[in-house]
């Protein structure tokens, strides 16, 4: 079974992943979900990262998942959905729900 490998950007500190928070979803009794974003190129999460976060990239590190690790990664962390980051400098993103 073939499957599609994604990259994804996680906190070197605390080890969670890059999300997009709606602000909707802002509520005090209830921490936020959000969308995890995935890039399709390794290099893609690196541009992401140096262009909009340019001081603080040094902090965070680009995983390598497999699409079949996926759901097991959205259920683990209690993702919304996805956010596919289509181009990394403007930056435009489709957001997907399970």
């Amino acid at each position: 079974m073939l499957s599609e490998t994604f990259y994804l950007i996680r906190s070197r500190q605390d080890g969670s992943y890059l999300v997009a928070r709606p602000k909707a979803a802002e509520s005090p009794d209830k921490p936020p979900q959000g969308f995890v974003l995935l890039f399709r190129e390794y290099a893609d999460a690196l541009s992401y990262l140096n262009t909009h976060a340019g001081d603080v990239a040094n902090q965070f590190a680009v995983e390598t998942l497999a699409s079949t690790q996926l759901d097991a990664v959205m259920k683990r962390w209690g993702f919304t959905g996805i956010g596919y980051v289509e181009d990394p400098l403007l930056p435009r993103v489709s957001f997907m729900t399970r």
